[in-house]
C-alpha cells in the first residue's frame, strides 16, 4: 500500500510554496467559484522547482509549455498546465547509465519507489515529443529498460526500490526480495510497460530496446498471466500482511477469493493497490488483451519470434472470449454493462474505482471502442449514484474508491471522463472542476473531499499532475483551444 499523507485544510496550504499560497484567493466556506477578473497572468507565478533544482529538463517539453501557454487565455489554466505537465520530469526522474545503456528510475512522487504502473503513465505524454529532443528520448528509453529489468527481478511485484535496499514491507508474507518495495500482484503492472514500449517504438522507430532483457521480460509476463489463469491450481503467488486495513492483505491463507478457471486472469490487487473482492478484475483483463496484442506485433516485426508472438495472440484471444461470456451484467436501469470484478462462478461486483485501468478509462487505454454500446451503458452507470464509489458534493462530483474512502473524489476520474467524452460541454465541465478543486496549489492531488477541496491527499503525486498536462495538451492539439478559452 502507498503510505497516504492526509493533508487537511490550511495545514496543507501552509506547507506549499509562497507562490501557491498567494496566487489564488481562498475558497469561501461554501466553496462557490471565485472569478476575479482583475487577476492577471502575472499573478500566477510558477510553482515549478527552481531551474537548478529540476531533475531533468527537456527543451522540447519547455517549448511545448511555452506554446500552450501562449494559446490559453485563462491565466489559471495556463499556470496549472505549466506546473503540472513537467512535474514528472522536474521532480521524479533519475536518468543514468547501466552497462552503458540508458537506465531511468522514476519516483511516484512523495514515495521514493518506482511503480511499474505509475512510471509508465507518468512519462507517457512525453513520448510524442521524443523525436524533437535526443536527451528526452534517451531518458524514455531508460524508463523502458528499467521496467523490463524490474519485471525480470519479479513479475509479481508492483513497486521497486532503487537497488536492493529493503523497505517497510519486507515482513509481508510473500516472496519478498530487497529490490522490491512492494509485492502486490496487479495485472496492470505488466501491461503499462508493454503499452509504453510499444508507443515509444511506434513514435521513434527505435527497436534497440527489444533485446534479450525484453525477450526475458515478455516470457515472464506470459508465464505469470498463464499461472494466474489458475487452470493448474492456485499457482505460486500468495500475499499476507499484518495490518488493520482489510484491503492490504488477502484472505484464504493469502490466495484471495476462489475463482472458476474460465480463461480470465486473476489480479489479486487493483491499480489502487487495494485487494480485489472477486479476483477477475475486468478492466485489467481488457488491458491484458490489448497489451498482449502489442507485444505480439513487436515480437513478430522486430524479433521474428513467431512462436512467442502466437502465444501472446492465443492468450489474448482466450481472455477476450472469456470477457465476452463472463464480464457483462444485465442491469435493470442501465442495460448490459461491464462488471468491475467477476469470479467465473456467476458473481459480479458492480462498481468502479478511479484508478486506471478502470471501467471508465477503457477507451483511454485503447481497450474498447468509445462507441461500444456496452461501454456507453457502463459509463452512465459508473458516473451515477448506482456506483457505490461515486460521490457528489458542493465542490464537485466524481469517482473515488476504498483506498481513501467515503466522499473523497479522485481528480483522475474527472480526467478520464474528459478523455473519454465526445461532448464539449462535458469536457468543459471537467476542466473547470479540476481547476476549481486544486485548493489554490496549481497541482492535482490524489483525492479531494466532495465538499471541501482544501481537504485532500498527496500534495505531490506526479501521475495525476502529468495526466492533467496530458489532457490539456490533447485538447489543444485537437483544436479545442476555443473551448478551453471559454472557461471563465
Amino acid at each position: 500500500m502507498r503510505t497516504e499523507n492526509f493533508i487537511l485544510g490550511m495545514a496543507a496550504l501552509m506547507a506549499l510554496p509562497a507562490a501557491a499560497q498567494a496566487a489564488e484567493p481562498a475558497l469561501p466556506a461554501d466553496n462557490t467559484r471565485i472569478v476575479n477578473h482583475a487577476l492577471t497572468r502575472e499573478a500566477y507565478k510558477t510553482n515549478r522547482p527552481a531551474k537548478k533544482d529540476r531533475l531533468f529538463t527537456s527543451q522540447a517539453v519547455e517549448a511545448e509549455i511555452a506554446r500552450v501557454k501562449q494559446l490559453l487565455t485563462n491565466p489559471k489554466l495556463a499556470w496549472m498546465f505549466e506546473n503540472c505537465f513537467p512535474n514528472t520530469l522536474d521532480t521524479t526522474v533519475h536518468p543514468r547509465k547501466l552497462d552503458g545503456k540508458p537506465d531511468t528510475f522514476v519516483y511516484t512522487g512523495d514515495i521514493h519507489a518506482m511503480w511499474l504502473r505509475d512510471s509508465g503513465a507518468q512519462v507517457w505524454p512525453y513520448v510524442q515529443l521524443a523525436n524533437k529532443d535526443p536527451e528526452l528520448r534517451e531518458m524514455l528509453e531508460g524508463v523502458i529498460r528499467r521496467q523490463f529489468l524490474c519485471i525480470n527481478i519479479d513479475p509479481y511485484a508492483n513497486a521497486f526500490n532503487d537497488g536492493p535496499t529493503g523497505g517497510e514491507w519486507m515482513t509481508d508474507r510473500t516472496d519478498m526480495k530487497p529490490e522490491l518495495h512492494e509485492r502486490k500482484w496487479e495485472i496492470d503492472s505488466l501491461c503499462y510497460p508493454l503499452r509504453l514500449a510499444y508507443h515509444y517504438w511506434k513514435v521513434t522507430g527505435d527497436a534497440s530496446i527489444f533485446d534479450g532483457e525484453w525477450l526475458k521480460a515478455i516470457a515472464n509476463i506470459l508465464a505469470t498471466f498463464k499461472e494466474q489463469q489458475r487452470k493448474d491450481g492456485t499457482g505460486p503467488y500468495k500475499f499476507q500482511r499484518k495490518t488493520e486495513r482489510a484491503l492490504d492483505t488477502l484472505n484464504n491463507d493469502g490466495l484471495g477469493a476462489p475463482v472458476n478457471p474460465v480463461g480470465l486472469i486473476v489480479s489479486s490487487f487493483r491499480p489502487s493497490d487495494d485487494a480485489t473482492t472477486l479476483q477477475f478484475l475486468v478492466p485489467s483483463n481488457f488491458f491484458a488483451v490489448s497489451s498482449l496484442r502489442k507485444a505480439a506485433e513487436i515480437l513478430t516485426e522486430v524479433n521474428h519470434e513467431t512462436a512467442l508472438a502466437a502465444e501472446c495472440i492465443a492468450l489474448a484471444d482466450e481472455v477476450e472470449t472469456a470477457l465476452k461470456k463472463y464480464a457483462t451484467y444485465n442491469h435493470p436501469e442501465f442495460g448490459t454493462i461491464y462488471a468491475f470484478e467477476v469470479d467465473g462462478f456467476g458473481n459480479h461486483l458492480l462498481m468502479d474505482d478511479a484508478n486506471v485501468p478502470s471501467l471508465l478509462a477503457m477507451p483511454y487505454l485503447g481497450d474498447v471502442d468509445v462507441n461500444d454500446p456496452i461501454y456507453q451503458n457502463t459509463r452512465r452507470f459508473v458516473w451515477s449514484e448506482s456506483n457505490p464509489y461515486f460521490f457528489k458534493g458542493t465542490a464537485g462530483e466524481g469517482i473515488g474508491g476504498p483506498h481513501i474512502g467515503y466522499d473523497m473524489i479522485w481528480p483522475m476520474s474527472i480526467m478520464m471522463k474528459a478523455f473519454t467524452s465526445q461532448d464539449d460541454a462535458e469536457i468543459k465541465w471537467c476542466i473547470r472542476t479540476l481547476m476549481d478543486t486544486d485548493a489554490g496549489t496549481g497541482f492535482m492531488h490524489e483525492s479531494f473531499h466532495k465538499d471541501n477541496p482544501a481537504k485532500f491527499t498527496r500534495a505531490w503525486f506526479a501521475w495525476q499532475n502529468t495526466l492533467f498536462g496530458e489532457l490539456i495538451l490533447k485538447l489543444v492539439n485537437e483544436g479545442k483551444v476555443d473551448l478551453l478559452n471559454s472557461i471563465e
